[in-house]
Protein backbone atom coordinates (compact mmCIF):
# COMPACT_ATOMS: atom_id res chain seq x y z
CA UNK A 1 0.00 0.00 0.00
CA UNK A 2 1.50 3.55 -1.15
CA UNK A 3 0.25 5.91 1.43
CA UNK A 4 0.79 9.23 0.28
CA UNK A 5 0.31 10.62 4.14
CA UNK A 6 3.87 8.59 4.66
CA UNK A 7 5.43 10.65 2.66
CA UNK A 8 4.54 13.94 3.44
CA UNK A 9 4.43 13.27 7.61
CA UNK A 10 7.13 14.95 9.27
CA UNK A 11 8.67 14.18 12.84
CA UNK A 12 10.99 16.53 13.65
CA UNK A 13 10.90 18.18 16.71
CA UNK A 14 10.11 17.82 20.21
CA UNK A 15 7.05 15.21 21.12
CA UNK A 16 5.74 14.67 24.58
CA UNK A 17 4.30 11.34 25.69
CA UNK A 18 2.02 12.16 27.56
CA UNK A 19 0.57 10.64 30.88
CA UNK A 20 -3.27 9.52 31.42
CA UNK A 21 -5.33 11.54 33.89
CA UNK A 22 -7.27 9.70 35.90
CA UNK A 23 -9.34 10.67 39.10
CA UNK A 24 -9.40 9.70 42.58
CA UNK A 25 -11.86 6.88 41.68
CA UNK A 26 -9.89 5.55 39.00
CA UNK A 27 -11.86 7.12 35.98
CA UNK A 28 -10.61 9.09 33.20
CA UNK A 29 -10.03 12.79 34.08
CA UNK A 30 -10.29 13.92 30.38
CA UNK A 31 -11.19 17.80 31.62
CA UNK A 32 -7.67 17.57 33.38
CA UNK A 33 -6.11 16.24 29.99
CA UNK A 34 -7.56 19.08 28.32
CA UNK A 35 -6.52 21.44 30.48
CA UNK A 36 -3.08 20.35 30.75
CA UNK A 37 -2.97 19.94 26.36
CA UNK A 38 -3.98 24.06 27.04
CA UNK A 39 -0.64 24.40 28.54
CA UNK A 40 1.70 22.36 26.51
CA UNK A 41 0.09 23.68 23.64
CA UNK A 42 2.07 27.08 24.45
CA UNK A 43 5.14 25.48 23.52
CA UNK A 44 6.28 24.91 20.10
CA UNK A 45 5.84 21.53 20.50
CA UNK A 46 5.19 19.10 17.21
CA UNK A 47 3.00 17.05 18.81
CA UNK A 48 1.75 14.73 21.30
CA UNK A 49 2.51 10.91 21.77
CA UNK A 50 -0.92 9.24 23.49
CA UNK A 51 -1.12 6.30 25.41
CA UNK A 52 2.16 5.11 24.96
CA UNK A 53 4.28 3.62 27.78
CA UNK A 54 3.97 6.95 29.95
CA UNK A 55 0.19 6.75 29.17
CA UNK A 56 -0.28 3.62 31.18
CA UNK A 57 -2.17 2.37 27.56
CA UNK A 58 -1.86 -1.46 28.45
CA UNK A 59 -3.90 -0.38 31.49
CA UNK A 60 -6.90 1.16 29.35
CA UNK A 61 -9.65 -0.76 27.96
CA UNK A 62 -10.46 -0.03 24.29
CA UNK A 63 -13.64 2.44 24.92
CA UNK A 64 -11.23 4.46 27.17
CA UNK A 65 -8.61 4.38 24.36
CA UNK A 66 -10.67 5.97 21.66
CA UNK A 67 -11.83 8.91 24.40
CA UNK A 68 -8.31 9.64 24.89
CA UNK A 69 -7.58 10.23 21.39
CA UNK A 70 -10.68 11.87 20.60
CA UNK A 71 -10.28 14.45 23.61
CA UNK A 72 -6.51 15.03 22.56
CA UNK A 73 -7.64 15.31 18.53
CA UNK A 74 -10.43 17.86 19.69
CA UNK A 75 -7.53 19.97 22.03
CA UNK A 76 -4.47 19.60 20.01
CA UNK A 77 -4.12 22.11 16.93
CA UNK A 78 -4.23 20.67 13.66
CA UNK A 79 -0.40 21.49 13.31
CA UNK A 80 0.17 19.61 16.15
CA UNK A 81 0.38 15.66 15.18
CA UNK A 82 -0.93 13.26 17.31
CA UNK A 83 0.62 9.75 17.69
CA UNK A 84 -1.62 7.05 18.75
CA UNK A 85 0.15 3.95 20.81
CA UNK A 86 -1.63 0.87 19.43
CA UNK A 87 0.68 -2.12 19.80
CA UNK A 88 -0.80 -4.77 21.27
CA UNK A 89 0.27 -9.17 21.49
CA UNK A 90 -1.28 -9.70 18.19
CA UNK A 91 -1.27 -8.63 14.94
CA UNK A 92 -5.09 -8.81 14.58
CA UNK A 93 -5.51 -6.46 17.61
CA UNK A 94 -2.89 -4.05 16.76
CA UNK A 95 -4.53 -3.73 12.87
CA UNK A 96 -7.77 -2.95 14.78
CA UNK A 97 -7.21 -0.53 17.74
CA UNK A 98 -4.30 1.28 14.95
CA UNK A 99 -7.82 1.65 12.68
CA UNK A 100 -9.73 2.90 15.67
CA UNK A 101 -7.04 5.62 16.69
CA UNK A 102 -7.25 7.01 12.86
CA UNK A 103 -11.04 7.19 12.88
CA UNK A 104 -10.52 8.74 16.22
CA UNK A 105 -8.06 11.57 14.52
CA UNK A 106 -4.91 10.33 15.10
CA UNK A 107 -2.17 10.93 12.15
CA UNK A 108 0.17 8.44 12.95
CA UNK A 109 0.16 5.19 15.32
CA UNK A 110 3.33 4.15 17.61
CA UNK A 111 3.66 -0.10 17.34
CA UNK A 112 5.50 -1.42 19.98
CA UNK A 113 7.28 -4.76 19.38
CA UNK A 114 4.91 -7.85 20.38
CA UNK A 115 6.88 -9.36 23.32
CA UNK A 116 4.89 -12.06 25.47
CA UNK A 117 6.13 -14.96 23.68
CA UNK A 118 9.80 -13.51 23.50
CA UNK A 119 11.30 -16.74 22.60
CA UNK A 120 9.57 -16.77 19.27
CA UNK A 121 9.56 -13.31 18.15
CA UNK A 122 12.20 -13.70 15.78
CA UNK A 123 13.21 -11.01 13.17
CA UNK A 124 10.96 -12.61 10.49
CA UNK A 125 8.08 -12.67 12.72
CA UNK A 126 8.37 -9.28 13.85
CA UNK A 127 9.05 -7.99 10.29
CA UNK A 128 5.70 -9.81 9.11
CA UNK A 129 3.95 -7.96 11.86
CA UNK A 130 4.93 -4.63 11.26
CA UNK A 131 4.49 -4.94 7.19
CA UNK A 132 1.03 -6.69 8.11
CA UNK A 133 -0.03 -3.31 10.18
CA UNK A 134 1.17 -1.26 7.75
CA UNK A 135 -0.12 -2.72 4.67
CA UNK A 136 -3.78 -2.33 6.45
CA UNK A 137 -3.64 0.62 8.76
CA UNK A 138 -4.99 4.10 7.07
CA UNK A 139 -2.09 5.94 8.39
CA UNK A 140 1.71 6.25 9.05
CA UNK A 141 3.63 3.72 11.23
CA UNK A 142 6.34 3.96 13.41
CA UNK A 143 8.42 1.11 15.45
CA UNK A 144 8.55 1.37 18.99
CA UNK A 145 11.74 -0.08 19.85
CA UNK A 146 11.54 -0.69 23.87
CA UNK A 147 13.47 -2.97 25.41
CA UNK A 148 13.54 -2.30 28.65
CA UNK A 149 10.17 -3.15 29.05
CA UNK A 150 9.88 -5.87 26.08
CA UNK A 151 13.03 -7.37 26.79
CA UNK A 152 13.12 -7.56 23.01
CA UNK A 153 15.83 -5.60 21.30
CA UNK A 154 14.88 -4.97 16.97
CA UNK A 155 18.14 -5.26 15.20
CA UNK A 156 19.22 -2.13 13.41
CA UNK A 157 18.98 -5.03 9.98
CA UNK A 158 15.28 -5.57 11.08
CA UNK A 159 14.83 -2.43 11.63
CA UNK A 160 16.09 -1.41 8.28
CA UNK A 161 14.28 -3.99 6.55
CA UNK A 162 11.18 -3.08 8.17
CA UNK A 163 11.55 0.23 7.38
CA UNK A 164 11.46 -0.30 3.81
CA UNK A 165 7.65 -0.68 3.08
CA UNK A 166 6.18 2.89 2.15
CA UNK A 167 3.79 3.14 5.26
CA UNK A 168 6.51 2.55 7.66
CA UNK A 169 7.39 6.31 8.20
CA UNK A 170 9.19 6.58 11.69
CA UNK A 171 10.94 4.74 14.74
CA UNK A 172 10.68 5.46 17.94
CA UNK A 173 13.93 3.71 19.90
CA UNK A 174 14.70 4.09 23.64
CA UNK A 175 17.47 2.00 23.46
CA UNK A 176 19.98 4.33 23.87
CA UNK A 177 22.28 2.97 21.50
CA UNK A 178 23.39 5.93 19.70
CA UNK A 179 26.00 3.77 17.24
CA UNK A 180 22.94 2.07 16.34
CA UNK A 181 20.63 4.73 15.60
CA UNK A 182 23.49 6.32 13.31
CA UNK A 183 23.64 2.70 11.46
CA UNK A 184 19.85 3.01 10.96
CA UNK A 185 19.95 6.39 9.65
CA UNK A 186 22.69 5.68 7.09
CA UNK A 187 20.90 2.27 5.53
CA UNK A 188 17.61 4.24 5.32
CA UNK A 189 18.48 7.23 3.80
CA UNK A 190 16.31 9.49 5.22
CA UNK A 191 13.24 7.44 4.46
CA UNK A 192 12.58 6.40 8.29
CA UNK A 193 12.55 8.90 10.79
CA UNK A 194 14.78 8.09 13.98
CA UNK A 195 13.38 9.67 17.25
CA UNK A 196 15.44 9.53 20.82
CA UNK A 197 13.28 7.63 23.05
CA UNK A 198 14.63 9.12 26.05
CA UNK A 199 16.17 13.10 26.75
CA UNK A 200 19.17 11.28 28.17
CA UNK A 201 20.97 10.67 24.83
CA UNK A 202 18.64 13.36 22.77
CA UNK A 203 21.62 15.18 21.81
CA UNK A 204 23.82 12.50 20.66
CA UNK A 205 20.72 10.79 18.83
CA UNK A 206 20.28 14.14 16.90
CA UNK A 207 24.28 14.07 16.14
CA UNK A 208 23.91 10.84 14.24
CA UNK A 209 20.77 12.13 12.17
CA UNK A 210 17.86 11.33 14.71
CA UNK A 211 15.31 14.32 13.95
CA UNK A 212 13.74 14.26 16.86
CA UNK A 213 12.40 12.63 19.97
CA UNK A 214 9.39 11.39 22.29
CA UNK A 215 10.77 11.56 25.58
CA UNK A 216 8.89 11.65 28.70
CA UNK A 217 11.08 15.02 30.17
CA UNK A 218 9.02 16.88 27.67
CA UNK A 219 6.01 16.82 30.10
CA UNK A 220 7.43 18.37 32.27
CA UNK A 221 10.54 20.54 31.06
CA UNK A 222 9.32 21.29 27.52
CA UNK A 223 11.37 24.37 27.01
CA UNK A 224 14.59 22.74 27.95
CA UNK A 225 14.31 19.96 25.40
CA UNK A 226 13.09 22.07 22.38
CA UNK A 227 16.68 24.75 23.91
CA UNK A 228 18.26 21.45 23.10
CA UNK A 229 16.83 20.61 19.95
CA UNK A 230 17.52 24.28 18.58
CA UNK A 231 21.27 24.66 19.77
CA UNK A 232 22.11 20.80 17.50
CA UNK A 233 20.10 23.36 14.48
CA UNK A 234 22.09 25.96 15.27
CA UNK A 235 25.36 24.14 15.18
CA UNK A 236 25.66 25.30 19.16
CA UNK A 237 27.85 22.09 20.28
CA UNK A 238 29.24 23.22 23.73
CA UNK A 239 25.67 24.74 24.64
CA UNK A 240 23.89 21.71 23.47
CA UNK A 241 26.55 19.11 25.66
CA UNK A 242 26.16 21.51 28.30
CA UNK A 243 22.45 21.36 28.34
CA UNK A 244 22.46 17.54 27.66
CA UNK A 245 24.51 17.03 30.99
CA UNK A 246 21.88 19.13 32.95
CA UNK A 247 18.89 17.23 32.08
CA UNK A 248 20.28 13.71 32.23
CA UNK A 249 19.66 14.03 36.47
CA UNK A 250 16.61 14.90 36.28
CA UNK A 251 15.51 12.87 33.20
CA UNK A 252 16.20 9.73 35.67
CA UNK A 253 14.11 10.83 37.84
CA UNK A 254 10.93 10.91 35.74
CA UNK A 255 11.98 7.59 33.91
CA UNK A 256 13.76 4.74 35.36
CA UNK A 257 13.75 6.12 38.88
CA UNK A 258 10.71 6.82 39.80
CA UNK A 259 9.00 5.88 36.47
CA UNK A 260 5.28 7.34 35.63
CA UNK A 261 3.68 7.02 39.58
CA UNK A 262 6.96 9.99 39.35
CA UNK A 263 6.23 11.79 36.61
CA UNK A 264 2.52 12.61 37.79
CA UNK A 265 3.66 13.55 40.86
CA UNK A 266 6.20 16.10 38.76
CA UNK A 267 3.11 17.34 36.89
CA UNK A 268 1.29 18.30 39.94
CA UNK A 269 4.30 19.88 41.67
CA UNK A 270 4.50 21.74 38.66
CA UNK A 271 0.90 23.43 38.47
CA UNK A 272 -0.24 20.79 35.92
CA UNK A 273 -2.62 17.83 36.69
CA UNK A 274 -0.76 14.51 37.37
CA UNK A 275 -3.12 12.57 39.73
CA UNK A 276 -3.03 8.80 40.67
CA UNK A 277 -1.65 6.24 38.57
CA UNK A 278 -4.11 3.06 37.76
CA UNK A 279 -3.10 -0.02 39.93
CA UNK A 280 -1.22 -2.12 40.15
CA UNK A 281 1.34 0.82 40.48
CA UNK A 282 1.38 2.78 43.30
CA UNK A 283 1.97 6.36 44.15
CA UNK A 284 5.08 7.46 45.57
CA UNK A 285 5.33 7.24 49.29
CA UNK A 286 6.58 10.71 50.75
CA UNK A 287 10.53 10.05 51.16
CA UNK A 288 10.18 9.59 47.53
CA UNK A 289 8.23 12.63 46.90
CA UNK A 290 10.96 14.87 48.69
CA UNK A 291 13.62 13.48 46.96
CA UNK A 292 11.88 13.57 43.62
CA UNK A 293 10.87 17.18 44.78
CA UNK A 294 14.67 17.96 45.66
CA UNK A 295 15.87 16.65 41.98
CA UNK A 296 13.16 19.28 40.13
CA UNK A 297 14.64 22.25 42.50
CA UNK A 298 18.10 21.23 42.11
CA UNK A 299 17.65 21.40 38.30
CA UNK A 300 16.17 24.16 37.79
CA UNK A 301 12.55 22.05 36.63
CA UNK A 302 10.63 23.84 39.98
Amino acid sequence: MENLMATRLSLNGVFPPIPTPFDEQGDLALEALTANLAHWNEYDLSGYVVLGSNGEGVYLTTKEKIEVWETVRRAVPDEKLVIAGTGSESTRETIALSRLAAGAGADAVLVLTPHYYGGQMSPEALRRHFEAVAEQVPVPVMIYNMPRFTHIDLSAETIVEIGRHPNVVGLKDSGGNVGKLAEIVRATEGHLQVLAGSASFFFPALAVGAVGGVMALANIAPQALLDLYDRHGRGKWREGAVLQQRLVPVNTAVTARFGVPGLKAALDMLGYYGGPVRSPLRALDDAELRALKGILERDGIL
